[in-house]
């Protein structure tokens, strides 16, 4: 077994046992038990249950990034990569759901979630052509993030086969910040020149 399937294989235990027992009860060795892998090697790979966390989020990348439009509007691309990423959470949707379910009673591992999915996001920033580096880039991905969000508690409630609610969600919150980049990158109004009187004038001093 490769490194890779070996990866895999917890991960997704892991998120079976999530969905069969409840995230209280899920950690690298008991997905590792669970998928029957060994103990020593899921150590050596996953220090905690935050790591399985960070490597769901790379699969899901991953996913997203196999195959992902190559041309297109940056909204068109950054639309199919998301709805890829949304895609690869259906596979796992009842270990998700109950993940995030379990996450208030898990600041934590709720905080690492976050981060995990900011820095995702930059993947995919960077796949639709789009800088993802620097202050700036640092507010992009936090912006889509947010798209990210919103497109997920859709999805949570989402019970079409094709996911018509999610990609309805994600369209509109893509088309809300995409007039809001706009919005905030167009130059501000020159002010309107204004004949101001001369400082006799002003004092009352002929």
């Amino acid at each position: 077994m490769t490194d890779k399937d070996f990866d895999q294989a917890l991960v997704s235990a892991a998120f079976a046992l999530g969905a069969q027992d409840g995230w209280r009860k899920v950690s690298p060795a008991a997905a590792a038990l669970h998928a029957g892998l060994e103990l020593g090697t899921a150590r050596a790979r996953f220090g905690s249950c935050g790591a399985i966390l960070r490597k769901f989020g790379e699969m899901a990348d991953c996913h997203a990034l196999q195959g992902a439009l190559a041309e297109g509007t940056v909204r068109d691309r950054l639309f199919d990569t998301l709805l890829r990423r949304f895609d690869f959470l259906q596979l796992h949707r009842e270990g998700v759901v109950a993940l995030l379910g379990f996450l208030p009673a898990a600041p934590p591992l709720g905080l690492c979630l976050a981060h995990a999915t900011v820095e995702s996001m930059g993947w995919l920033l960077e796949a639709a052509g789009v800088c993802a580096t620097g202050l700036r880039g640092e507010v992009r991905k936090r912006g889509l993030a947010l798209v990210w969000g919103y497109g997920a508690r859709v999805w949570l409630r989402d019970e079409t086969p094709d996911l018509a609610a999610t990609m309805a969600a994600v369209d509109k919150a893509l088309a809300q910040a995409d007039a809001l980049a706009v919005r905030f990158a167009a130059p501000a109004p020159a002010a309107p020149a204004v004949d101001l009187p001369s400082p006799q004038a002003a004092s009352g001093v002929a």
